[in-house]
């Protein structure tokens, strides 16, 4: 393993630890040259997913990507990096499930949105004006519009049973 800050390859292991689900180690290291410590994850490469565009074209899964957008929909909002490691996560294992290896776009962008809107309801609007592509403002306000219908549900359901 190179070092991050000064590239020499002389590194150590000073502490592991494994995810509490089990599925990713976390490790500590130090550069022996210039001791700058970093963290490195290691984690089980799947069969690769493949992921179907709405143009048609197939890619391979990017973990990366996923997790890019879902860190912009959540840009500051009171979300740690941790939840955001654990939807990503959470997102992965469950497409890792299916019975394919190839999955759509579409496919993950209703996991990511799901997710959201349970988690941040500002966070789960980024990201399915991005997905769904909304031109006008009017799609912002009809998806705006469902939020807050679900949450008056949500709110009047425990009354409405005393």
């Amino acid at each position: 393993m190179n070092c991050p800050d000064c590239g020499d390859e002389q590194t150590r292991v000073i502490d592991t630890e494994t995810s509490a689900d089990g599925t990713s180690v976390r490790r500590r290291r130090e550069c022996q040259r210039c001791s700058f410590r970093f963290t490195t994850y290691e984690r089980p490469e799947w069969d690769s997913l493949q992921v179907k565009k709405r143009n048609g074209t197939i890619e391979p899964f990017n973990r990366t990507k996923l997790r890019a957008g879902i860190e912009r929909a959540v840009e500051k909002r009171d979300v740690s990096e941790t939840t955001v490691t654990t939807l990503v996560d959470d997102i992965e294992s469950a497409l890792q499930d299916r019975e394919t290896r190839l999955v759509s776009s579409s496919l993950i962008g209703e996991l990511v949105s799901d997710r959201l809107r349970d988690l941040d309801k500002v966070a789960y609007i980024r990201f399915v004006s991005v997905y769904k592509a909304f031109s006008e403002p009017q799609e912002f306000l009809r998806e705006l519009d469902a939020v807050l219908n679900a949450e008056i549900d949500d709110f009047e359901a425990p009354n409405d049973s005393q």
